[in-house]
């Protein structure tokens, strides 16, 4: 099978429409018959598979991750009961560890203010009182947490002793420590672009690694969270055999922005949802480095539009049908688990160097509008949390977070649509079919005895600025045999269906 049919056939849950009677292929429609290997199975999806990366600066606001936002904490437990959030992001380099109230900053080496990265003079506190605030955030949404440390300014024995109060603070709720956020590009601005590569990196990663492990002996570590160049992860783990009484390494990570910045003409929603090329050889590179090294890989940072998202692009329904996709096709490839980016506009800003890039093509800026343009929660002038479109794409990719993908063999032909099969813990096949056509519509026939449920995403159109997540009232007689079951999903949205 060819790639891009492979990437629309892979493999997860489905969607279909009421099937109280038969459906056949009607005008305007592609009819697809799904073949799906039961005996072959490819990847069971974790549990925390689905999650979110906030700005680390985001602790610097104690009233965000504490047990008191209920509102941020329903929208936490609505999006997904076991997720995984991740702090880092371009403000990770520019804050410093105060470990009792009246404790100094420490002088921190040069850095140069560049396009796109915080500005040099950036510096917040984290603080013990914030850790234990983010502990009862954890707990009281079940998540777990991705704990950045700065290694672009900070020192070896501060980091060392925030990670030991955050190991004792988290306990099981943390899932590993991340020192650096974006190595690949340090040489932009916070260390010498004529010496930064790899193994500079390895070497100075190390000494950090191993002054926290001489105070927390139990820390584990993710490794390296690069911007955009995933051969460094291959590249790790061919260095990693030779590294002497190696760190405990829990985890490889990168990140994935589909285009960028706002201003680029490439930003269509047309091209949003083709498959990408890239996101396919990232994801085999970190596959191909996660088995050299018999380790988890994540995407730990991205999203539609780097650079805070683009109106009428990031934050749209078309948004919605990206990350479904994309969620599902990196979890064909073996993912553990991905994080997509958002938080507060204030701090997304500041890791850009104070401004939000997509505000400038906003017709008024008076109109309100999520900051930034592609969080997954929007943080309203009022106080209030609610769901953004693309939220409700990860929502939906997430309803298979334990199933089993399947391969899948299909031919849709013209139409844009990708299916993904998976055997859900229950034992039932699902069946997820994400039709990003904006004109066809598409009949799969899938073989089973009936179907138990179905759910929807949709909206009044591609360009709209809500998504919902539902299920749809069916009524079908359950065979004794299994037969064809065709299921119909319009243009522009997606369906999961679960079949017996």
């Amino acid at each position: 099978m060819d790639r891009r049919r492979f990437l629309r056939t892979s493999a997860a849950t489905l969607a279909a429409t009421s099937l109280s009677h038969p459906i056949f292929a009607q005008a305007g429609e592609a009819a697809v018959a799904v073949g799906i290997d039961a005996e072959h199975p490819i990847h069971t999806i974790p549990l925390n598979f689905i999650g979110l990366s906030y700005e680390r600066q985001q602790l610097s606001k104690p009233e965000v991750f504490t047990a008191a936002n209920k509102n941020l904490i329903a929208e936490f437990k609505a999006l997904s009961p076991h997720g995984v959030l991740r702090l880092g992001g371009n403000t990770g380099e520019f804050s410093w560890w105060q470990a009792k109230p009246g404790t100094k900053p420490p002088e921190r080496p040069h850095t140069e203010t560049v396009v796109g990265e915080p500005n040099a003079n950036l510096s917040y506190i984290i603080s013990s009182e914030r850790v234990r605030n983010l502990a009862a955030f954890l707990k009281a949404t079940g998540w777990t947490c991705i704990y950045g440390l700065n290694l672009g300014t900070a020192r070896p024995e501060d980091n060392a002793d925030e990670a030991a109060f955050v190991i004792k603070t988290l306990g099981d709720r943390l899932e590993y420590l991340q020192v650096g956020n974006e190595v690949d590009i340090f040489g932009r601005h916070l260390r010498d672009s004529k010496t930064w590569g790899v193994e500079a990196y390895l070497k100075d990663w190390l000494t950090h690694a191993n002054a926290i492990r001489a105070k927390a002996p139990s820390a584990k570590f993710g490794i390296p969270d690069v911007a955009a160049d995933v051969t460094w992860l291959p590249k790790i783990a061919a260095l990693w055999p030779a590294v002497e009484n190696k760190p405990q390494l829990v985890s490889l990570s990168h990140h994935y922005y589909f285009t960028g910045p706002p201003s680029n003409p490439k930003a269509t929603i047309e091209r949003l949802l083709m498959t990408d090329p890239a996101a396919v050889s990232k994801a085999k590179l970190a596959r191909e480095a996660g088995e050299a090294l018999k380790l988890p890989y994540r995407m730990t940072e991205g999203n539609t539009c780097y650079r805070g998202g683009k109106p009428g692009f990031s934050d749209v329904f078309a948004a919605s049908l990206w990350a479904a996709d994309y969620l599902l096709t990196l979890a064909s490839y073996g993912y553990s688990g991905v994080n997509l980016h958002g938080g507060g506009g204030k701090e997304v800003a500041d890791s850009l160097g104070g401004t939000l890039p997509g505000e400038e093509l906003m017709p008024d800026r008076t109109v309100p509008h999520p900051r930034p343009f592609y969080t997954p929660i929007n943080e309203e002038p009022n106080g209030r949390y609610t769901a953004e479109p693309v939220n409700f794409g990860m929502r939906f990719a997430g309803l298979l977070a334990g199933a089993t993908l399947l391969p899948v063999k299909a031919e849709p032909g013209n139409v844009d649509v990708s299916i993904y099969a998976a055997k859900l813990p229950s034992g039932k096949l699902a069946v997820a079919v994400i039709n990003k056509d904006a004109t066809q519509s598409i009949t799969v026939n899938v073989t089973a005895k009936g179907i138990t449920d179905i759910r929807t995403l949709t909206a009044s159109s591609l360009e709209a600025h809500e998504a919902k997540l539902g299920s749809e009232m069916h009524t079908m007689m359950i065979r004794e045999t299994p037969g064809p079951i065709p299921v119909t999903v319009p243009a522009a949205s997606a369906k999961l269906v679960t079949f017996v």
